[in-house]
């Protein structure tokens, strides 16, 4: 990992290297960008999983060779600082995982409220058109 450049992965490495690392993956068809990879300053993060240190998940730090830290994961996440993970290290990793990232949660929930809200505020409009409309048909008759 010491080999990839911020924003890189095993392609960056010597092609010996990359054969060495990736054993009979090296010769399949695909990608397979997510592994080796080191993440950039100024990218988006990879989708964060529940198992950091397996080989098609790891996520280098920009500067540093290591994973991120679970408090790293729950910043990308987007968890409050304050918020805290109860459980082994594994435990805490897969809680962040599995989580919706903080800020879409809420803009989703956001999202949603102003539907329900929107759909329920013209909702005694057409009742009250409804009705009007059954007491024109009864006055018809």
């Amino acid at each position: 990992m010491a080999m990839i450049p911020p924003g890189g992965y095993w392609r960056d490495l010597p092609i010996e290297i990359q054969k060495e690392y990736m054993k009979g993956s090296f010769h399949l068809s695909g990608g397979k960008t997510g592994m080796a990879r080191r993440i950039a300053w100024d990218e988006a993060c990879l989708t964060l999983t529940c198992a950091p240190a397996q080989k098609q998940t790891e996520r280098c730090h920009p500067d540093e060779t290591r994973p991120f830290t679970v408090r790293e994961y729950a910043r990308i996440q987007t968890f409050p600082d304050e918020w805290v993970f109860a459980g082994s290290m594994t435990s805490q990793y897969a809680q962040i995982g599995n989580a919706v990232p903080v800020n879409l949660a809420e803009e989703i929930g956001k999202s949603l409220v102003k539907t329900l809200n929107g759909y329920y505020s013209k909702q005694p409009k057409q009742a009250a058109r409804g009705r009007q409309a059954k007491t024109d048909d009864l006055a018809a008759v």
